[in-house]
């Protein structure tokens, strides 16, 4: 019995020590974590974040500024374009006025048969070149198509006739004049275009 008693009381002497070790060691970990804080993010570095901030703003306000000169330079454009063909829409309404002119003024040359009419034709071809003159200073400036290439950005062909002493595709007879304002076709020459078989 005694040697039982002996093993149970170095059993229990064993339980007890181990439950003191175990307990020694979660208590050596409880204080070593109360002792020692957990570890600590990095610092961030402040003024490399400022930095950047301030480089994205820079870029901002750079973007800005090119944006407005960008919107100030096609203001300056488009107002210069506006004040150029601001007269276009007169311009363009006196074309017919003054084709209808040249048409009167070339039946009135051809009638020399009634008497008189040579002085009425010389005012009326002074009036007309001052009207041309007039038309040329507003920056109007006419096509002249006969004997030219056919070009479908200046001409308009209302048809062909063949005429062997010219080249083909020449313009042979021009109908109505055409005008162009600055670089913009206000009206394109109505033409009789060469054609060889």
């Amino acid at each position: 019995m005694t040697k039982s008693h002996s093993n149970h009381g170095q059993e229990s002497e064993q339980n007890s020590a181990d439950q003191t070790a175990a307990n020694g060691a979660e208590a050596a970990q409880e204080a070593q974590s109360q002792e020692t804080p957990p570890p600590a993010p990095e610092p961030i570095d402040e003024t490399a974040a400022l930095k950047a901030e301030a480089d994205r703003y820079r870029d901002q306000a750079l973007r800005a500024a090119a944006d407005l000169e960008n919107f100030r330079k096609r203001m300056i454009r488009e107002k210069e374009e506006a004040i150029r063909f601001a007269n276009s829409g007169i311009l363009e309404k006196l074309l017919p006025i003054l084709d209808n002119f040249e048409l009167g003024l070339d039946a009135a040359r051809g009638d020399t048969a009634t008497p008189g009419t040579k002085g009425i034709v010389d005012g009326f071809s002074m009036v007309h070149r001052q009207l041309g003159d007039f038309l040329v200073s507003s920056g109007l400036q006419p096509i002249d198509a006969v004997g030219q290439p056919f070009d479908p950005k200046l001409h308009e062909a209302l048809g062909h006739e063949t005429d062997a002493s010219q080249e083909d595709g020449i313009v042979l007879r021009q109908m109505r004049r055409g005008y162009r304002l600055a670089d913009r076709l206000i009206r394109p020459s109505s033409v009789i275009v060469n054609k060889l078989a």
